[in-house]
This record gives structure tokens, sequence and C-alpha cells, in this order.
């Protein structure tokens, strides 16, 4: 608990993945990325509850091993590849609240497939999400300009065309507005964002900025990154404060 709020953190780590196979338990330096999850929940003394939402045995044993609770087994409604976040974490909270007898007052969505987060930027989340009254807050990072929705193409027929018709107008770098893109560290979501606005976002929604090395895990070459930046030395206490 934090300034009265009850904490439950979900998460989600289904078995199937076409990216990569049983992505969620693949070890990284040692640990399977779901365990990776735990170590980082087991140094936030604040959260009342901590479960993870699979469907899949061997995840459940890797989470359960490394500290978080597997008290339900997700449903095969929910275990598709296009099941949205919210259904997931909606699902997980009246699950909780029913076996738990409480009422949880923020959702802390943390996602195997960034193993690099650290227990402050979670903690960082939440806080915000307190102190602001926000219905929900993200973490995001910056995004690389070279992939700036200005500078996108797409493919009309033969043609070639602006995805954003203003990006005809860019020369220089210097002219784009920064944006940025999720990095799955951690969402912090109000009770009411999830069950009466049916949203992880809502309407009154902030964020943290990452500026640290981050690997989102999608693909064998993501997997690969990850490991390379291990081996180097670059991220050496991924789960440090």
């Amino acid at each position: 608990m934090i300034d009265g709020r009850k904490i439950l953190v979900v998460v989600p780590a289904r078995g199937g993945s076409k990216g990569i196979k049983l992505k969620n338990q693949r070890p990284l330096g040692g640990v399977p990325l779901v365990g990776l999850v735990g170590q980082v929940v087991q140094k936030l003394d604040y959260v009342d509850r901590a479960v993870v939402s699979t469907d899949h045995p061997d995840i459940v044993a890797a989470a359960v091993a490394n500290g978080l609770g597997a008290p339900f087994m997700r449903p095969e409604t929910l275990s598709g590849d296009r099941v949205a976040d919210w259904d997931v974490l909606y699902h997980a909270l009246l699950a909780c609240e029913e076996m738990d007898h409480c009422r949880y007052d923020i959702v802390v969505m943390l996602q195997p497939t960034s193993p690099f987060r650290r227990p402050i930027q979670v903690t960082e989340t939440v806080k915000r999400l307190i102190e602001g009254e926000y219905d929900a807050v993200w973490t995001v990072s910056e995004t690389d300009s070279k992939a700036h929705p200005l500078k996108q193409l797409v493919l009309n027929g033969d043609r070639l065309d602006y995805y954003d018709p203003a990006g005809a107008a860019i020369i220089a770098r210097q002219q784009l507005v920064p944006v940025y893109h999720r990095n799955g560290v951690a969402y912090a979501i109000s009770r009411e964002c999830l069950v009466d606005k049916k949203s992880i976002k809502g309407d009154k929604t902030s964020y943290v900025v990452i500026d640290d090395l981050l690997v989102n895990i999608d693909t064998e070459l993501d997997f690969k990154y990850a490991e390379f930046i291990l081996q180097q030395g670059v991220f050496p206490d991924k789960q440090g404060d």
C-alpha cells in the first residue's frame, strides 16, 4: 500500500508468441523474462499483491519461483494474440478482488518483454499517478528521429507517398517535434479508469520519460541485442535501484 492505496501488480505473460516461442519464459542472464519481473516486484515493498496472468503451466512455474503469485489461469478467450491489455487487466483485477475479498485502487502492468526495468522507474510511475490524480501514467521513451511519423512512407499501388503529407516539408531533423513510444516498463492505472472508463489510458493521462537504455523484446534479434547488452556490461545491474 502507498498513500492509502492498495496496489495490484499484473504481469501479462501468455504462452503463445509468434515472434519467439514461449518468449516469456525464455532466460536472459539465466533468469526467465517473467522471473525478472518477479525480482523487480520483490523490491517494491508497497505492492499488496503481484500476479502473473498466463495460460501456460511452465510460465506459472517460472513466475512462482521468482515471487509472483499465480492464483488463476488465464481463460482461453483471453489467450489470443489480438486480446487487448484492458481485457487481461480487467479479468485479473476482478479475479484478485474476488479471491482476496478487497478492492484494489491501482493496477500496475509490468510486461516481461521489457527486462531492463528498474524498481525506481516503477515507483516513479505509481507516485506520479497518485500525486497528479491521473487516470493512468505510462512510461515512454523518445522515438529516434529516423522513425518519426513525418518521415514515414506508404505504398499506394505503384506510388510512394508520405504517411503524413506534412512530411514533404521536412528538410532537417531539427524541424521535427519529438515523439514518444511506449516502452513497456510500467503502466499505472486507477481502478476507476479500468472499471468505469474501460480503458488503460482514460481521459487524464500522464507519463514518465525514461532515457535509460532499454530493449523491448518481440523478435529473436531483440533478444540477441538484450544478450549483447548484458555481455558488454552496458547494463550491469538490471535489477538495481
